[in-house]
């Protein structure tokens, strides 16, 4: 089977804002690039295929109340400081996930606005 997820978006207000906050908060870098009325941020390749961007565009606006996209982090109480360092906020704080032993989640906001979450083994 396919991975379930080809490719994701996370719109922002200020693109660079937005990706200084993903950096931090995930430890990685993300390649910018202008696509023609629209920039992106790639984050890092995943077996050779990149997950997905931050994005603005035209009309592309955050939206705390849609989709609930979660990405995986190595250290999620180092992840949790990062948002809040950089202007997010937990709305679910790291929550162990019962059924299978499955690992923890949590939720927050984004300094965009949007609502996400984060999912961690410890």
């Amino acid at each position: 089977m396919k991975r379930l997820v080809a490719f994701f978006e996370i719109p922002c207000v200020d693109f660079e804002r937005a990706v200084d906050f993903y950096g931090a908060v995930l430890g990685v870098e993300l390649t910018v690039m202008d696509c023609e009325s629209e920039k992106m941020a790639f984050f890092p390749d995943e077996e050779g295929v990149c997950p997905g961007a931050i994005s603005w565009a035209e009309g592309f606006k955050p939206c705390p109340g849609g989709t609930l996209l979660s990405l995986n982090c190595d250290d999620m109480q180092s992840a949790i400081s990062k948002i809040e360092e950089k202007g997010g906020k937990i709305i679910i704080e790291k929550t162990k996930i019962e059924a299978d032993n499955r690992g923890y989640f949590c939720v927050f906001q984004d300094c965009e606005g949007n609502r996400l979450g984060l999912y961690s083994d410890n």
